[in-house]
């Protein structure tokens, strides 16, 4: 984690920094731990990097998702897009308050793990077009979370709408 800390003070980013889940508050946590078991029940027979996602919706639903690999690599799908394209198509008209997301190969050492560009990418999309944040949760299977504000952090350079004409 220091790593990571250091590197996150850096970016002079709005950030909260929490040394344990228990430390969030009641909403927090509970998305934490739905991602947590939605983690227990990935698919990820190649890698062994298990990831479990929890979307809460406006409406008050929580939706989770978890990483699904496949043996041809790219036909597989990360957690977060998982859960996100679930909650999306089956709410479209809800936005997305926040995403929790919690990852690691064993259960009780891994540090906070960010998503990788695509789900970066597909969650910056969501964020502009219901054009409210999407608070994210990072933790590892040790307990420590990262909290960010806004998905327009993660990806500060992105590609949009604009790009395209």
């Amino acid at each position: 984690m220091p790593k990571i800390k250091s590197m996150l003070k850096k970016l002079e980013l709005p950030i909260e920094i929490y040394s344990d889940r228990k430390e969030l508050c009641g909403e927090d946590f509970n998305l934490i731990t739905k991602a947590q078991e939605a983690r227990k029940l990935a698919y990820a027979k190649y890698s062994n990097f298990k990831v479990g996602a929890a979307v809460l919706l406006d409406n008050g639903k929580i939706i989770s998702g978890n990483n699904q690999e496949n043996a041809a690599f790219p036909s597989g799908l990360c957690a977060e897009r998982t859960a996100v394209f679930y909650a999306m198509a089956n709410y479209p008209l809800s936005r997305i308050v926040k995403l929790a997301v919690v990852a690691g190969k064993d259960d009780n050492n891994a540090e906070p793990v960010s998503p990788c560009g695509s789900c970066r990418q597909v969650l910056l999309e969501y964020e502009k077009n219901q054009k409210t944040s999407i608070e994210l949760l990072f933790s590892g299977t040790k307990g420590e979370v990262i909290k960010f504000f806004s998905c327009a952090d993660l990806l500060p350079f992105s590609f949009d709408e604009k790009n395209l004409k």
